[in-house]
């Protein structure tokens, strides 16, 4: 009899430790830094998918930076094809996501009329990365 009360207040106690109410709330992380160390490019902002902190927001320097270097620079800097519309500095790619149509360019699907990069579509995470940034506010650092 002793036994099982002391399984019983084993069990209640180990229960009680919890405090979520979900399995969703186990599973998700909603503080910390997840495994991808905030590496662009390697999560989805937001959703505690590996490459982001969802309590921080996305920056030009630590995420955007390295996004637009890897896929627009070639063709969006002096003396190259579209060297009217530099993408080298925070406030041109700011400016950019601002007042023109970069962010409906960079989700258009491969094929389609206008896509940037033109090479073809650069990866989902990348764009959501981006879309956050402008979500987030265009910070800077």
């Amino acid at each position: 009899m002793k036994k099982a009360i002391a399984l019983i207040f084993l069990l209640a106690t180990l229960t009680s430790c919890s405090d979520s109410d979900t399995y969703q709330d186990i599973e998700t992380p909603t503080t910390g830094t997840d495994p991808g160390n905030g590496n662009p490019g390697t999560g989805t902002p937001g959703t505690g998918t590996p490459g982001t902190d969802p309590v921080t927001a996305i920056t030009y320097t630590q995420n955007v930076k390295s996004i637009i270097d890897a896929n627009c620079i070639s063709c969006h800097q002096g003396g190259r094809s579209a060297s009217f519309r530099p993408l080298t500095t925070y406030a041109e790619v700011k400016a950019a996501v601002q007042n023109t149509d970069l962010l409906s360019r960079i989700q258009l699907q491969s094929g389609q009329q206008g896509i940037m990069p033109q090479g073809g579509r650069m990866s989902q995470t990348n764009i959501d990365v981006i879309v956050k940034w402008n979500t987030d506010g265009l910070k800077e650092n």
